[in-house]
């Protein structure tokens, strides 16, 4: 069927105008009984909704057509990020020696299982590719304009990154640590830096709330594209806090150039030293000594002064966690559940009792991952109280006659089935 064209719908339109009726639907009715000829002189009859949808949108768009949206995921991959990709793609490069295609590389990353043709095409990985230079050089892809900047107060912006440290002794091997390292970028004073075994969510928590701990909360935390600073875990902590995370563009490490030069100074000021390296604690205590005895006491050339004491000169404006219960919560991993009619749920092969009557409602569980010994329940953002295992035994036993149930708590367990 040819489609209608715009000199008929505006004929239709102006019909109603001029129709008879006290409403504009009962207009509309009167118009889609009447006939129209278009420019050919063929005869068309429409509908009455179908009028009053070109009038609707006449009066909202100017037009009578549905208006072209665009995708709300164009540009973006759905399956897969540009970091992951980057991540095959250098586990392989060391495979290639000279200038390869890209479809040598998607081959690769293929074969050894880094990648699955199912989560990301040929064509989208070469996309993918070009729109982030995932295969040039290092130097060409840093190789762009910048623009020196400072914030001009403490904890308005930290910026945290991983370094590959040394080899220390763990049982009978040797394991390559990693340091993760938050400064501050007026003050460039190191919040805390830490030497972890494994490069994971877990370790980066950790730091995280040692340095919150230490040196109060940040506005901003920016950080590159890696898996652990994407985490939804981070995420969570930084919605929280009220901290805003701040990601560099993929494969642009140059963008957190004051972390960057604080790790080429342990490299060559702090690493050159003997060491001992005989476990992580001892690395890590050394390490310590060396950020607050000498790195911060030593007078910084883009400050023209010590950064503890550039650090100080904010001191009223920082805010401080109050260690507790409470405040560890903010570091708990989250996730949903749904109560039972029993005003149960499950978590790790174990049942809670919710503190509060809740049946039926979707709650939202806090937890520490490393340590699972409490489960907080969080129902449309309020805390409603730690979840206790259930005691069966104790709850069939029939209350005492002087104890009275509070409207929360008068229900039947016994008509529940457990």
């Amino acid at each position: 069927m040819k489609r209608v064209s715009s000199y008929l719908k505006m004929r239709v339109l102006g019909a109603i105008e001029s129709a008879p009726g006290a409403t504009i639907v009962a207009r509309i009715r009167h118009v889609s009984e009447q006939v129209f000829l278009d420019e050919d002189g063929r005869r068309f009859r429409f509908t009455w909704r179908t009028i009053q949808t070109w009038d609707s949108r006449y009066k909202k768009d100017g037009t009578t057509t549905v208006l072209p949206k665009p995708r709300s995921d164009k540009g973006k991959t759905r399956k897969m990020a540009p970091e992951e990709v980057l991540e095959a793609i250098e586990q392989v490069r060391g495979n290639f020696h000279g200038p390869h295609n890209v479809t040598a590389f998607y081959r690769a990353c293929i074969e050894h299982g880094l990648l699955q043709r199912e989560r990301i095409a040929p064509n989208t990985f070469r996309r993918v590719v070009k729109a982030h230079e995932l295969l040039k050089p290092e130097a060409e892809v840093q190789g762009k304009r910048r623009l020196a900047f400072a914030k001009a107060h403490t904890n308005e912006l930290w910026q945290a990154d991983t370094m590959v440290g040394p080899y220390v002794q763990q049982g009978a091997g040797k394991v390559q640590a990693k340091l993760i390292a938050f400064l501050d970028d007026a003050s460039r004073v190191v919040c805390h830096g830490e030497f972890f075994v494994a490069d994971n969510t877990e370790a980066l928590l950790k730091a995280f709330k040692t340095a919150l701990y230490k040196r109060g909360l940040c506005e901003c935390l920016y950080v590159d594209n890696g898996s652990n600073y994407s985490s939804l875990e981070i995420t969570q902590v930084c919605q929280r806090l009220g901290t805003i995370l701040c990601h560099t563009p993929v494969r642009d490490g140059a963008a957190k150039g004051k972390i960057e030069r604080f790790f080429r100074t342990v490299r060559e000021v702090f690493l050159t030293r003997r060491l001992d390296l005989s476990s992580l604690e001892s690395l890590n205590r050394v390490f310590a000594s060396w950020v607050e005895d000498e790195y911060h006491q030593r007078e910084h050339s883009s400050l023209g002064m010590k950064p503890i004491d550039r650090f100080g000169l904010d001191a009223s404006r920082i805010r401080f966690l109050s260690p507790g219960d409470v405040s560890d919560e903010l570091f708990f991993v989250e996730q949903d559940r749904s109560v039972l009619a029993d005003n149960t749920f499950s978590l790790k092969n174990t049942r809670f009792e919710v503190p509060r009557d809740l049946r039926g409602r979707k709650v939202q569980i806090r937890f520490d991952r490393l340590k699972f010994d409490r489960a907080i329940v969080y129902f449309k953002g309020e805390r409603m109280g730690e979840a206790r295992p259930v005691d069966f035994v104790a709850n069939d036993r029939k209350p005492s006659k002087s104890a009275k149930a509070s409207p929360q708590e008068s229900y039947d367990v016994s008509e529940v089935e457990l």
